[in-house]
């Protein structure tokens, strides 16, 4: 087993952008290669869309919001995040089936330090990626004067949901699964957890 003194956190850069968006893919369990299929044209594929959103400077899904660990110059996961510090558009009836879960509990995470996904490279899981990376992510969000953590999962992904316990995250929101074609679960809750951090001092 490969120890954390292995790995390597770094900001992400553009040319991480196929890394990005191939682990974004599995920590959304496929929902973003279906959504980046409705707007790929018919020169790209769904990935070749999500690379373009990785690369940008702008919004939730763009490298300067990312943090990989990498091996040997190999990147085996990331963590994207940043604060939400005003509350989406609750109007949902517009947007894909899939989403309206996180979207609804998103809501409910304004003036957290929101963790939109986190990712390791099959191969990569149960030696500490993970740990490695809300590590980092809870430096930044203290570095940025934010005490509380956000993170959105389902309920059926156990695996995920006691690594989160293990890190102190505790469940405060739940919306119901909607079912659809692209969905990975279909009953169930997605839930929203949190956890407090200690910022210059205090809780």
């Amino acid at each position: 087993m490969n120890s954390s003194q292995d790995y390597t956190t770094r900001a992400a850069n553009p040319g991480d952008a196929k890394d990005l968006a191939l682990l974004i893919d599995i920590a959304g369990e496929g929902i973003p290669s279906w959504l980046w299929a409705q707007s790929a044209d018919d020169s790209q594929s769904p990935i070749d869309v999500g690379i373009d959103r990785a690369r940008r400077d702008t919004g939730g899904f763009s490298y300067r919001n990312a943090f990989v660990v990498e091996r040997a110059g190999q990147v085996l996961g990331m963590a994207l995040s940043y604060p939400i510090d005003n509350a989406p558009d609750t109007d949902t009836s517009a947007l894909p089936t899939p989403i309206v879960p996180f979207i609804e509990l998103e809501a409910q995470s304004v003036g957290t330090w929101y963790v939109n996904a986190l990712a390791a490279r099959a191969g990569s899981r149960g030696v500490g990626v993970g740990s490695h990376l809300m590590a980092d992510v809870e430096h930044r969000a203290r570095k940025a004067g934010y005490g509380t953590l956000s993170i959105q999962v389902y309920a059926q992904n156990i695996g995920a949901v006691r690594l989160y316990q293990r890190l102190g995250f505790k469940t405060v929101g739940q919306a119901p699964v909607l079912q659809h074609p692209c969905q990975p679960y279909y009953t169930g809750d997605v839930l929203l957890l949190t956890k407090q951090i200690k910022t210059n001092g205090h809780i």
